[in-house]
């Protein structure tokens, strides 16, 4: 596109838009203007893709969560006209880094969601026909705060100023039956676009809307409340990403939501599927694959069975057999709680109809079952409906013609643990397909300096294409000058970095630190709690005199809690308890530091991920699925400091394990020690140890809570050493005032009637975890020995493109 016409297209939309002149425009209608102008100068293409798609063997993606993130700047570079919008924008006298201004699209909760956004990217990039389908939610996770050290949430309308990048296409709107109401779910669409090619994916996202949203007769005869009541309803089930579940009611939203964006889009499938084939279902399966990603989307199968039999006079055999063609499942965690179950009361209320087909599936289960000469006290193992619930992640193993984890270690503990007995009848269904990150916003967009070093090096930038191209450049690791280059960029974004969290937070970090970085969703498995225990290690040892020679660094977070886990939230308040703390002890401004950061988003990501020297990935052995924040560090140059676990194994076998610091118990170990582990045995015996976890009830930390708590210290110790019964133990824990210290203490130290003590083994590897911390604080002297290590991860990262990931997808799974 010619400079000089873009120009003249940004003045005019302008001017027939907003009625200014160019420099009295907001950074948020510039971005407007933009986004209408990428989106005209693709449409001929994105049509074209769509009649592709729909004419060949294509796949679906459904999808609770969606985390895109903010779209212009991605989109630009995938158009290959970012250079020249803005020298466009540059001429008119506009910045176009101002577009960072721009809200995120936050539909999701993170490394789901991200995953979700980063694959419909690699499709589209490598002409892969996925669609993603999801919810349209008017609100993202919440914007939150940090008040008083406390996590507060606040609404997040990221549509309130408009969204340029989607487009609502109510003639394909579909109705969505409840057994109380029925709604509308309005699609609109989001175009994904190919990196430099002419293929556009497609992300519908479904919103809710009531089909009569005002009765005028109840509003005239004063009944307010009432006249609008269906409109409520029906806009709540869009309204926000995992309404809390704590209550009935937030079961049943969350259910509806669920069940809601399946059912449209099943029947948008179904409906393009007949505009082109009518009532011969004969290629349906052929033509079609759907992915449901994670155990959210898995009321699809049942309510597909029940589309095609009552809805499209199928046989119920032959819908069944459908089913089990045409889904696959991918697994995302061994956490039971998040295997989801539904009571059989709930879904019955709701949709019966559906549940009747639930029945049907687990009585053909049971004759399979029988068949295959399970053994009848065997059968409650599988059983999809069994104490009067019903087994999402056994309905979806069950149907779905492939079942996969997404890291090696991950998809062997869903083979000999999580999934066992299925493994054992069924094992042709499963495989692993190990997550991935698209280069194109994890480098390209988000460290053009490194880039640019990258395409000098290479001759191109054909690695945006084809990561694995990086590795050529592990030649120049000795190369003195191209590593003084590549420490100047490190530095560079750390400056950066430095400039967004004093804007942002109003503290100032000083470029010579260790950035040492720990960014992700607040889970007690991800052991945030263990890093700041080890932070105050490092801080009293320091004010003791023990710790000589250390270098400066400051430990930086950044995470969400889920608005109804109270402990995640005491978590979050004990980290910025500890920072306060430090952060004000002149004795230690030159030697730590540590941030909190509001709101962390892929925004924020963007900024904290190039700039990190380290990369926390320390969840307790066996228990993340795989990661892909860690991905996206080692790509942008960090080293991990991280535990065997997740997707760290495959990143230290890529990258080699002397240029990461990987620490504590394997899955193995864990294993072996969990029936014995005694977390007050290392309390009792480790004096450094001790004084990190009693700060958490001896008044060095106030957790808001003291008047409501009556327990003394101790009490609670007291409760802590004694092996009491569990009713015993079930009455004292009920007096402790959940989301405060003394709880987290008592957690650590005697467990609750839900959890062993330190279920996660903090205790177990903080020693570990110390002289990890110790070893790199120790390596980072070395400023060229400590580049190489992480210039050596960079190019090794190749493997960890989900362009990768997808095409091992579409080939093995989807069979495209």
């Amino acid at each position: 596109m010619q400079i000089k016409v873009l120009v003249e297209k940004i003045k005019e939309n302008i001017l027939r838009d907003y009625d200014k002149e160019v420099d009295k425009v907001t950074v948020q209608e510039m971005h407007n203007v933009v986004a209408k102008i990428a989106i005209t100068e693709i449409s001929k293409a994105w049509h074209e893709s769509e009649i592709r798609f729909n004419e060949n063997r294509h796949a679906y993606f459904l999808s609770a969560e969606f985390l895109m993130g903010r779209a212009v700047q991605n989109n630009l570079i995938c158009m290959g006209i970012y250079d020249e919008v803005k020298e466009a924008l540059d001429q008119l006298g506009f910045d176009i880094n101002k577009f960072e201004e721009i809200e995120d699209m936050a539909l999701g909760n993170g490394g789901l969601g991200r995953l979700a956004a980063c694959f419909l990217d690699s499709a589209a990039s490598i002409n892969v026909p996925l669609k993603g389908y999801g919810i349209r939610y008017k609100y993202g996770l919440f914007k939150q705060t940090i008040e008083d050290g406390f996590q507060k949430e606040y609404a997040d309308n990221w549509t309130s100023f408009g969204d340029e990048w989607s487009l609502r296409r109510f003639e394909d709107s579909v109705k969505i039956k409840f057994n109380d109401l029925e709604v509308l779910a309005v699609p609109y669409d989001m175009p994904i676009i190919g990196y430099e090619n002419d293929n556009i994916g497609t992300l519908r996202l479904w919103q809710s809307e009531a089909i009569k949203d005002f009765d005028f007769e109840l509003f005239n005869n004063c009944k307010y409340d009432e006249a609008i009541k269906d409109k409520t309803i029906a806009e709540n089930i869009s309204a926000g990403l995992y309404p809390n579940d704590n209550t009935y009611e937030g079961k049943v939203l969350r259910f509806r939501q669920q069940y809601f964006f399946t059912s449209a889009s099943l029947q948008d499938l179904l409906r393009k599927y007949k505009e082109l084939h009518g009532n011969d279902f004969s290629k349906l399966v052929s033509l079609n694959t759907i992915q449901l990603n994670d155990t959210h989307p898995v009321i699809a199968i049942p309510e597909f069975i029940r589309l095609m039999t009552l809805e499209n006079n199928m046989k119920f055999d032959e819908a069944f057999n459908m089913s089990k063609e045409i889904f696959n499942y991918t697994n995302h965690t061994v956490m039971a709680e998040a295997l989801e179950k539904w009571d059989i009361s709930l879904i019955k209320s709701l949709v019966p109809e559906v549940y009747e087909v639930i029945e049907k599936i687990n009585e053909k289960l049971i004759e399979e079952l029988t068949e295959l000469k399970v053994r009848k006290e065997d059968l409650d193992k599988y059983e999809v409906i069994k104490d009067n619930q019903v087994h999402m992640a056994r309905l979806a193993t069950y149907i779905g013609k492939s079942v996969n984890g997404v890291a090696e270690i991950h998809s062997e503990i869903l083979k000999k643990d999580t999934l066992k007995e299925w493994y054992e009848i069924y094992p042709e269904k499963f495989q692993n397909k190990t997550n991935g990150i698209t280069q194109r916003r994890w480098l390209a967009s988000c460290n053009k300096e490194l880039t640019e070093l990258y395409t000098r090096l290479l001759g191109d930038n054909s690695f945006l294409k084809d990561l694995t191209k990086l590795k050529s450049l592990e030649k120049y690791q000795d190369d003195k000058e191209v590593i003084e280059e590549f420490i100047q960029i490190k530095k560079f974004k750390k400056r950066e970095l430095i400039d967004y969290i004093y804007k942002h937070e109003g503290i100032k970090l000083e470029e010579h630190f260790i950035f040492d970085v720990q960014i992700k969703r607040l889970h007690e498995y991800k052991r945030q709690l263990m890093n700041a225990l080890s932070i105050l290690d490092i801080y009293f040892r320091l004010k003791d005199g023990e710790l000589k020679d250390f270098t400066p660094t400051a430990f930086i977070f950044g995470a969400k809690a889920a608005p109804g886990y109270a402990r995640a939230k005491a978590i979050i308040k004990f980290i910025n308890e500890i920072a306060d703390l430090i952060n004000n002890d002149i004795d230690v401004k030159d030697k730590l530091k540590v941030v909190f950061v509001q709101n962390y988003n892929v925004s924020y990501a963007e900024k904290l991920i190039p700039g990190a020297n380290v990369s926390e990935q320390i969840s307790t052995a066996g228990t993340e699925a795989s990661g892909t924040g860690n991905m996206k560090f080692m790509l942008n140059g960090a080293v991990t400091l991280g535990t065997y676990d997740g997707a760290n194994i495959e990143i230290v076998r890529e990258a080699g394990e002397e240029n990461n610091y990987i620490f504590g118990a394997t899955e193995e170990e864990i294993l072996s020690i969990k029936d014995s582990y005694d977390p007050v045995e290392i309390y009792n015996n480790n004096k450094h140890i001790k004084r990190v976890v009693d700060t958490l009830i001896d008044g060095t930390f106030s957790d808001g809570y003291e008047e409501e708590v009556i327990e003394t210290k101790e009490e609670v110790v007291e409760v802590a050493e004694e092996n009491i019964e569990e009713k015993e133990a079930q009455v004292v824990e009920e007096k402790l005032v959940e989301g405060t210290f003394k709880e987290l203490y008592y957690a650590l130290l005697k467990g609750t009637h839900w959890h062993q003590a330190d279920h996660y083994f903090i205790l177990n590897d903080l020693d570990r975890y110390f002289e990890a911390r110790i070893k790199l604080n120790n390596d980072f002297k070395d400023e060229f020995a400590f580049a190489k290590k992480c210039f050596i991860n960079s190019v090794n990262a190749g493997f960890f493109s989900s362009d990768r990931t997808i095409k091992e997808y579409a080939e093995e799974i989807w069979k495209l």
